[in-house]
């Protein structure tokens, strides 16, 4: 694969982390305001309308080639968004109540351990990472680890809770890895937000009070994680991860953390030790690694 096209698609992944990262300023925000699940279900149908008109704009190109107005193929689009729909659902519901019981520090590594995961998964998917890889991955794992951890690391409810989050999230990446070069990414994307959104919206209904104060209240931070980190980051991961391998763009979008401490830092005026710029320097000398990689680059 020529490596000005895989250069560029790991620069959307890079992208990708940054919006991630401050995202999580706009997520501490929010939930001033909202119950998770309100914030999650808000969040996602705002990145499923956003990508309404890219959808209708492409409606002549590849859309009609994807879907082509016949019930076959559409339902074999439908499976693989609902799916991933689902997954996302677990994912950020997982993480996003684990929070509320555990440190953001803690959330942050325990969530970071998707990195060591993915590759271990990929193997069932028959994707095989570089021995590089491998090691790029336990420097980024260890990285996050001097990044977010600072005290002691006890076994709390929220800890476990998500530490069940970072599996979903390695299996995120590997099954959009593995669909997303077979249809139309946005479109994908598209209708895996809307499936989240609609399974976060019944949550929400059976476990909270939906306050239509507070989602006015809290809208920058829901419009945030709803237009850039929703429809647009994870857009952006749909598309890069055409080309790019499940476990490098595992390592990659790991720099979330570290945006994470920096918009932490802008923002809410938060320090970062030499610790924690020790670990940003292990993420990106992972991250080298793994592009160092001779696999990295093959068809």
């Amino acid at each position: 694969m020529e490596r000005k096209i895989v250069l560029k698609s790991e620069m959307l992944l890079f992208l990708t982390a940054a919006i991630w990262g401050f995202a999580f300023v706009a997520q501490r925000a929010g939930m001033q305001y909202v119950g998770p699940f309100t914030f999650n279900a808000v969040r996602f149908a705002i990145g499923s309308i956003v990508l309404v008109p890219f959808i209708l704009r492409n409606r002549r190109n590849q859309l009609v080639k994807d879907i082509n107005c016949e019930k076959k193929q559409f339902q074999q689009i439908l499976y693989p968004a609902g799916i991933a729909g689902i997954i996302l659902f677990i994912a950020i519901s997982f993480q996003q109540i684990g929070i509320v019981y555990t440190t953001a520090g803690k959330a942050g590594f325990i969530t970071g351990l998707y990195v060591i995961i993915v590759p271990i998964l990929g193997i069932i998917w028959h994707q095989h990472p570089g021995v590089r890889t491998w090691f790029g991955a336990i420097l980024a794992v260890t990285g996050l680890y001097l990044l977010c951890i600072t005290g002691k690391f006890e076994v709390l409810r929220g800890d476990l809770l998500v530490f069940l989050s970072a599996f979903f999230w390695a299996g995120h990446v590997l099954f959009i890895g593995h669909y997303s070069s077979k249809i139309y990414p946005v479109l994908l994307a598209c209708l895996q937000f809307a499936v989240c959104s609609l399974l976060s919206f019944a949550a929400a209904i059976m476990t909270e009070l939906i306050n239509l104060n507070g989602i006015i209240d809290g809208i920058i931070p829901i419009l945030y994680a709803g237009l850039l980190s929703t429809g647009v980051a994870y857009t952006l991961q749909v598309v890069a991860q055409r080309v790019v391998p499940a476990a490098n763009a595992s390592i990659i979008m790991s720099l979330e953390s570290v945006f994470a401490a920096l918009g932490g830092w802008l923002i809410l005026n938060e320090s970062l030790q030499y610790r924690g710029l020790l670990g940003c320097c292990l993420i990106l000398t992972g991250m080298i690694i793994v592009q160092l990689d001779p696999k990295h680059y093959d068809t």
